[in-house]
C-alpha cells in the first residue's frame, strides 16, 4: 500500500466533573486520536489507552510507538487496497497491544466505509436508530453529592444508573441511593477490579440491593475467582477488563465466570472482533452492553452503531456528550426520552471539528504508509 498516511494527535478534553474510580482520579480525558488519509477519504478513531497502566497494560505513549513502529509497517507491506477485514486477519500477527491494533483497524473501517458511502450501522447489522443508555456515576466525596449527581442523572432521563464501588465505598452509598430512589431505579455497580477474594462476605451482601449486575470485581485475569462468586450470589456477574478478545469471553463463558458481558470495542482490538463476541453471547443467551471508555464523539459515534446490534439488550455505557465534555471533537450527541440517536451519515457517522481538534492537540505525528 503507498500514498496513504496516519496522523496521531494527541489530544487532551477537560471533563465537565471530575470521574474517580478504584483505580484512577481523571480531571480531564488524554486521548490518541488517529486519523487514516487513504485514497482521498480520512477514516478516523481513538485509542482507549491512558497516559498511565491504570485500566490497561498499554499506554498512550506504548500504543504510538507500536502504531509507527509495528502496525504501520505492516500496512505498508499489504499489497492492495486495505479494509477493515485484511486488517484485522493481519493484526493477529501482533501479540497483545490490543488497543493500539484496535484504533488502527477501526480508522481503516471507517475510511473502507466512507469510500464507499456505507454507514456503520449497516456494515455491522444494527437493527435499531436509538440506542437506549444508562449513565456511570464515578466514586464522589461525599454521600450527599452522590445523591445529587445521581437525582440530576435520573432527572435528565438516563435509564440505568452504573455505580463505581471500591472497598469501603460500596454498602453504604448502595443503601443510600436505595432509600432515595426506591427499588424501581434499574442499579448496577462497578468495581474495576478492585476487590480480592478476602472480599467475599461483601459481595454477598450486594445481593440485598437488587442489582442488574456485579462488575468485574476481581483482576481481570482471575477467572476463578469470578466463577467462584457466581455460584455464591445472586447478582448477575459482568465482565469488562477480563475480556480482551473473543478467546477471553468464549473461556469466561464456558467457566460460568460471568452471565454478562461489556463489549468495549477499543478494548477488544476493533468493531469485528467486537462483533463476533456479541455474536457468541447471542448464540449462548448471554445479554451484553457497550461499555464505554471517556470517549470523545469519534469513538461515541461507531459505539452507537455497535450498540444497534439486537444483542445489546441492556442500557450502554455511551451518555451523551454533555455527561463529560463541554466540547468535543465532533458534533454533540444528545439523549432524548433515555435514548441517544445512532449518527446517519457514511462510516462512523461522526463528524470531526478539526477547528477544535487543532486547539486541543498537544502533540502530533505522522506517519507515511
Amino acid at each position: 500500500m503507498t500514498g496513504a498516511r496516519i496522523e496521531l494527535r494527541r489530544v487532551t478534553l477537560p471533563l465537565v466533573r471530575p470521574f474517580r474510580t478504584s483505580r484512577a482520579l481523571e480531571t480531564a480525558r488524554e486521548l490518541l486520536v488517529l486519523r487514516l488519509r487513504a485514497d482521498g477519504v480520512d477514516g478516523w478513531a481513538e485509542c482507549a489507552a491512558d497516559p498511565y497502566p491504570a485500566f490497561y497494560g498499554e499506554t498512550l505513549d506504548g500504543a504510538r510507538s507500536v502504531i509507527e513502529t509495528v502496525l504501520a509497517p505492516l500496512l505498508a507491506g499489504a499489497d492492495g487496497p486495505l479494509s477493515a477485514a485484511r486488517v484485522h486477519g493481519l493484526f493477529r500477527e501482533v501479540p497483545g497491544n490490543v488497543l493500539a491494533r484496535a484504533v488502527v483497524e477501526s480508522a481503516v473501517l471507517d475510511a473502507e466505509l466512507r469510500r464507499h458511502g456505507m454507514a456503520m450501522v449497516d456494515y455491522l447489522g444494527g437493527e435499531r436508530t436509538r440506542i437506549p443508555v444508562g449513565v456511570s456515576v464515578g466514586i464522589p466525596d461525599n454521600m450527599t453529592e452522590l445523591i445529587d449527581w445521581v437525582a440530576d442523572y435520573l432527572g435528565q432521563g438516563y435509564q440505568r444508573v452504573k455505580l463505581k464501588i471500591a472497598p469501603g465505598w460500596d454498602l453504604a452509598p448502595l443503601a443510600a441511593v436505595r432509600r432515595e430512589f426506591g427499588d424501581d431505579l434499574a442499579l448496577q455497580v462497578d468495581a474495576n477490579q478492585a476487590y480480592r477474594t478476602s472480599d467475599l462476605t461483601t459481595l454477598r451482601r450486594l445481593d440485598a440491593f437488587n442489582l442488574v449486575l456485579l462488575e468485574q470485581p476481581f483482576p481481570a485475569a482471575d477467572l476463578l475467582a469470578h466463577a467462584n462468586l457466581a455460584r455464591q450470589v445472586a447478582t448477575p456477574i459482568c465482565l469488562d477488563e477480563s475480556i480482551s478478545g473473543l478467546h477471553d469471553a468464549a473461556a469466561a463463558l464456558a467457566l460460568g465466570a460471568c452471565s454478562v458481558v461489556n463489549i468495549k470495542p477499543a478494548r477488544v482490538g476493533g468493531y469485528l472482533e467486537a462483533r463476533a463476541i456479541h455474536d457468541l453471547c447471542l448464540a449462548q443467551g448471554v445479554p451484553v452492553f457497550c461499555g464505554g471508555v471517556l470517549e470523545s464523539g469519534i469513538g461515541r459515534a461507531a459505539n452507537l452503531a455497535l450498540a444497534a446490534l439486537p444483542n445489546f439488550t441492556l442500557p450502554g455505557d455511551i451518555s451523551a456528550t454533555r455527561r463529560y465534555f463541554d466540547r468535543d471533537l465532533t458534533q454533540f450527541f444528545e439523549l432524548r426520552d433515555g435514548a441517544v440517536e445512532v449518527p446517519a451519515g457514511p462510516g462512523s457517522g461522526a463528524v470531526v471539528d478539526l477547528d477544535t481538534l487543532a486547539e486541543l492537540t498537544t502533540e502530533i505525528s505522522i506517519v507515511q504508509i
